[in-house]
C-alpha cells in the first residue's frame, strides 16, 4: 500500500523530531526477524529508553537532513531498523548488540554519536561504555578508596599495639 504525501510528511516530521532529540542513533538490518521477535525488541527498547522505528530510507534521509544525524545518509541501504537513544547514548548500541547475540538475523550496520558515523567496531565501543549510574558508582568508589585506606591505616596502629601487648602477656603467662 502506497503512502500518501501527507502521510510521508508526517513520518518525516516525526522522525526528524526523534532525530533532533536523539543523543545517538543505531541502525541494524532486520531482514528475517519475525513479528514476535520485533515486538520483543520494541518492548526491551521501551524499557531502556530507546525509540525503535522502521522508516523507508528515502524518508529517513530527508528526516536526518539538518540534524546531527545527517552523516547517516550514506549508510541507508536495505531494510533498516533505527534505534534512537534519547537519554543515554550507549543504550541503543547496547540493546541492539545484546539482542543481536540472541537473534543472529539482526545485523548491526552503523551508528551515529556526536555527529560522527560509527562502524561496527565503533558501535561495540559505544555499547561497552558504562551507563550513567555505573559511571557514577565507579567515580564514587574511586573517591572513597583513599579515605577508606587512610581510616584502615589509622585503625591498624592501635590494633597492632593491642596484638603486641597480648603476645607479651601470653609469653609472661607461659613463662610463669
Amino acid at each position: 500500500m502506497a503512502l500518501t504525501r501527507t502521510e510521508k510528511e508526517a513520518i518525516v516530521a516525526d522522525v526528524a523530531a526523534a532525530a533532533a532529540r536523539a543523543r545517538a542513533l543505531v541502525a541494524a538490518e532486520y531482514r528475517g526477524l519475525g513479528v514476535a521477535e520485533l515486538t520483543d525488541l520494541r518492548r526491551q527498547a521501551r524499557d531502556c529508553g530507546v525509540r525503535v522505528r522502521v522508516v523507508k530510507n528515502r524518508l529517513a534521509r530527508r528526516a536526518f537532513a539538518g540534524t546531527g544525524l545527517e552523516c547517516a545518509g550514506a549508510g541507508l541501504r536495505g531494510p533498516l531498523l533505527f534505534g534512537f537513544a534519547e537519554e543515554e547514548p550507549a543504550a541503543a548500541a547496547r540493546l541492539f548488540r545484546d539482542f543481536g547475540k540472541e537473534h543472529e538475523r539482526l545485523e548491526l550496520k552503523f551508528g551515529v554519536f556526536e555527529g560522527a558515523l560509527l562502524d561496527r567496531a565503533g558501535l561495540g565501543r559505544l555499547a561497552s561504555m558504562p551507563s550513567r549510574e555505573q559511571a557514577l558508582a565507579m567515580l564514587l568508589a574511586t573517591m572513597r578508596a583513599p579515605i577508606e585506606k587512610l581510616v584502615r591505616t589509622q585503625a591498624e596502629i592501635p590494633a597492632r599495639l593491642a596484638r603486641a601487648l597480648a603476645a607479651v602477656r601470653a609469653r609472661r603467662e607461659a613463662a610463669a
